[in-house]
């Protein structure tokens, strides 16, 4: 049996962190971690890199034949990090970011989760990195935030599908990390105001949170305390008001 970890987004950022610890050993033995980026690096006897664009259709293709092929494969993990996000109001986008970020943080989970699972067994896990900006809509990160909304409602409920023979589904729900993810325009204010309500979280510390929830087969993983706060905080505050306490903070 080959057991195999599928880390997308791998290049920077949270990726790379987590397939760092997956190198050292930190989801238990693996034969193969696959990395998937638009750049392909390889950094370890361990990594089988693929250069693909996840907004294209074909790489899903591409990934699933190459599960197919491989003798045995067994995907104890699937990690589903890839994304961006462009700020600023929704009508100011160029169309083609909206979808593709549509693409990229909704069907590519979607599709990449629906090709590994016919090579899951129980102990699988799928981690799909979601945001805290899932809690509630955001103006100014209008598709984002309803897209990671998507990838927490959908890990949530996959995973109570699933649960019956031990494959979990984890969400993680990031802060915002000083990762390339803020290299995009309209960033910098964005991250001086996050920076302000919520503070900036280490990338390393998250990866190991998200990567514990995953073996615990935990269904939701908010790896900032004060962030827990604010999840519980909008299922019982009306959105409105909700809105008008955030655009209230200096």
């Amino acid at each position: 049996m080959t057991n195999i970890a599928i880390v997308t987004g791998a290049s920077s950022g949270l990726g790379r962190e987590i397939v760092r610890q997956l190198e050292g050993g930190a989801f238990g033995r693996l034969d193969q971690i696959w990395t998937v980026s638009r750049r392909a690096e390889k950094t370890s006897r361990l990594v089988r890199p693929f250069a693909l664009d996840l907004t294209d259709a074909d790489s899903f293709d591409v990934l699933g034949d190459a599960l197919s092929r491989t003798p045995d494969a067994r995907v104890a993990l699937l990690v589903n990090n890839a994304g961006f996000g462009t700020f600023g109001d929704f009508a100011d986008m160029p169309a083609r970011d909206n979808a593709d970020m549509v693409r990229l943080l909704m069907l590519a989970p979607v599709e990449l989760t629906y090709r590994a699972l016919p090579h899951m067994a129980a102990g699988s896990r799928v981690l799909n990195v979601a945001s805290v900006a899932a809690f509630m809509p955001q103006p100014g990160l209008a598709t984002y935030s309803a897209a990671k909304r998507f990838v927490l409602d959908f890990s949530r409920a996959l995973d109570a599908e699933l649960g019956d023979v031990d494959i979990h589904v984890t969400a993680l729900c990031p802060k915002f990390m000083r990762t390339g993810f803020l290299d995009h325009a309209g960033a910098g204010d964005v991250a001086a105001r996050m920076s302000r309500l919520t503070g900036f979280e280490d990338v390393a510390r998250v990866a190991e949170r998200g990567l514990a929830a995953a073996r615990a087969g935990r269904s939701l993983c908010i790896p900032s305390p004060d962030m827990r706060v604010l999840y519980a905080a909008t299922k019982l505050l009306p959105y409105p008001l909700a809105l008008a306490v955030e655009r209230a903070l200096p």
